[in-house]
């Protein structure tokens, strides 16, 4: 019916959402959107965008299905009223969060939550500034 809509956000749109932001966020959605979409940071990336577009309640027969999933996630980001640095501390939770559930599942080797974090720590420092 809807033949650009998807059950959850899909990673052939990520790079669809890089001019809508600041500098910031543009450099995170290039490096993002070079990733194979079983990269932990591509994971964690739908995943923010899956929880910030709300795509567990969009049904088929929706008007948000009907946008397609690239017009709905541009409209939610492009219409998002806090800054880049709250996106970008969306996505260091939403890594986190898959890094956690990969260990958990044993398909990534557990790693001491330090190294974890200061490896998160580039994005942090752009979500500070």
């Amino acid at each position: 019916m809807y033949p650009e809509s998807e059950i959850l956000f899909p990673t052939r749109c990520i790079n669809h959402l890089a001019r809508l932001r600041g500098e910031d966020w543009r450099k995170l959605v290039d490096e993002i959107g070079s990733l194979p979409e079983t990269h932990e940071d591509s994971l964690a990336f739908s995943l923010m965008m899956i929880k910030f577009n709300s795509c567990l309640t969009c049904d088929l027969d929706s008007y948000r299905a009907s946008l397609g999933c690239v017009t709905c996630a541009r409209r939610m980001i492009a219409g998002f009223k806090g800054s880049d640095k709250a996106l970008l501390r969306k996505f260091v939770e939403a890594k986190q969060e898959v890094i956690i559930y990969l260990e958990a599942t044993g398909q990534r080797k557990p790693v001491k939550r330090k190294r974890a974090v200061a490896r998160a720590q580039p994005m942090l420092a752009r979500a500070a500034r």
